[in-house]
């Protein structure tokens, strides 16, 4: 039973996506291709995307380097720190297997992956899913069993059972300095209402129990394709989110920038239709730093949304992530960023130091803010994200909640309240009368204790 990382670490990384989790087991000379999946949710999503269609044409799926024919490495590119990482990971698997085929955001930059790594088969970029199965084809030829493989009962998961991500479009309009995300992976291409239904219906039908939504900018779904209505489904985030609310399964919204419109989603929450829960990027709430970000620079209407949206739905959860140390962030704007916290009284709140990010424009801006100084802005920041947390979960002790069960260990029971997204945010421990339960499982508790980002509670 883990507990949720102490202060040094929590929020540091809001963008990873959970370790994926391997279920097959090779046939006897099945061809076998391993996977390592980095970065965010969106990354985990076509790593699926890719292992489902090796599947159906009689690929295994291996959890090792060892037990593997070749390995796809599905890199990111979002940060420095994010390239030496998908670096490091791309060594690491020709070290152990030696047959590497390199996908994902890096693969943007082929030469910069093959003046590190020239030994590996192949390069593809973001989402270019063909280019893959090709490179693999070339490497490790098929071998489907027309019995077993070409019709597979389901699509491959990266995720436990219950839960799943809901990739609902690609890529992004926005020009924030500090983003090469558009360079990379194009900008908004939203998929059909009807299409992204289906797959929920799909997975739902497959014992989903969470649907997590995620793309680079979900409240702009539909308005590269004008909204379209097709096949009775129109593709709009407040339309999406009610149909999908009909479902069955908690719905979880991510990556949600602050739009007007996002308020006509509050009513679906107060109706228990999707989880009263928003990601939103605030990033900052100084003016001129968000200026300088190339980002809508609004923050005190953006307290009087918050404040509206509580009183439309008094549990609404938000969760946010925020720069410091922008280039050009003085003292006075950092401080200013953290009275705002002081207002917004935030639920859940990641938080990165500001790094240059080859490509991004934010790098040729004047007056970079020393490393100690970033150190120490972050250690202030999240003292204060960890006060408010602390004073809210303890507010929670007494109460009844609903709580989704993700981990049975002999310890007890590791389980989320509708307040927290996997990995990234906290947890409810049960530790005694757990024994029954499963994974999966949606439960009521009485919460009895409160940590700083965990909740303690018993069965009721």
């Amino acid at each position: 039973m883990s507990q949720t990382p102490p202060l040094p670490n929590l929020g540091l990384r809001p963008d990873l996506a959970p370790k994926a989790s391997f279920r097959d087991a090779p046939r006897p000379g099945q061809p076998t291709i391993g996977m390592v999946s980095l970065g965010c949710p969106k990354a985990l999503v076509d790593s699926e995307r890719i292992l489902t269609r090796l599947r159906a044409e009689g690929y295994a799926i291996s959890p090792d380097y060892k037990g593997a024919d070749a390995v796809i490495v599905n890199t990111c590119g979002f940060l420095d720190s994010a390239k030496a990482e998908s670096l490091e990971a791309i060594g690491e698997a020709l070290t152990e297997n030696g047959r590497v085929i390199v996908t994902g955001c890096l693969g943007a930059e082929p030469d910069y992956i093959t003046g590190a790594h020239p030994r590996v088969l192949a390069v593809t970029g973001p989402h270019q899913y063909e280019q893959v199965l090709d490179a693999v084809h070339r490497a490790v030829p098929a071998k489907p069993d027309p019995f077993i493989d070409l019709l597979p009962a389901s699509a491959v998961s990266l995720t436990p059972r219950h839960y799943s991500y809901l990739k609902i479009s690609e890529g992004c309009n926005h020009k924030c300095k500090f983003c090469i995300i558009p360079d990379m992976r194009g900008l908004l291409q939203s998929r059909p209402a009807h299409a992204v239904i289906r797959e929920a219906e799909k997975l739902v039908q497959n014992g989903v129990r969470e649907l997590l939504v995620i793309s680079q900018d979900t409240s702009a779904y539909g308005v590269d394709i004008k909204h379209a209505t097709e096949r009775d489904h129109r593709a709009h985030i407040t339309d999406l989110a009610r149909d999908l609310g009909s479902l069955g399964a908690w719905v979880r919204l991510h990556y949600v920038y602050p739009y007007p419109h996002v308020r006509n989603l509050i009513p679906l929450m107060a109706e228990g239709l999707i989880l009263p829960y928003l990601d939103i990027p605030f990033q900052h709430a100084h003016p001129e730093v968000l200026r300088r970000m190339a980002r809508p620079a609004a923050a005190a209407k953006t307290l009087d949304e918050i404040a509206a949206w509580r009183d439309s739905c008094p549990d609404i959860t938000l969760r946010s992530t925020f720069i410091v140390g922008y280039p050009g962030e003085t003292e006075a704007e950092f401080q200013t960023l953290l009275d705002w916290m002081d207002e917004a009284q935030l639920d859940r709140v990641g938080c990165f130091q500001y790094e240059n990010v080859a490509g991004a424009r934010s790098n040729a801006l004047p007056d970079h803010v020393p490393a100690e100084v970033k150190q120490e802005r972050w250690d202030r920041f999240m003292e204060k994200a960890q006060a408010i947390s602390a004073a809210k979960l303890e507010a929670k002790v007494g109460k009844l909640l609903e709580v989704i069960v993700d981990e049975i260990d002999d310890d007890g029971a590791t389980c989320r309240t509708m307040a927290d997204a996997p990995e990234i945010d906290g947890n409810l421990f049960i530790d005694e009368g757990f024994e029954q339960l499963k994974p999966g499982d949606i439960v009521k508790v009485t919460v009895e204790e409160a940590g700083e980002y965990d909740l303690w509670g018993r069965l009721v």
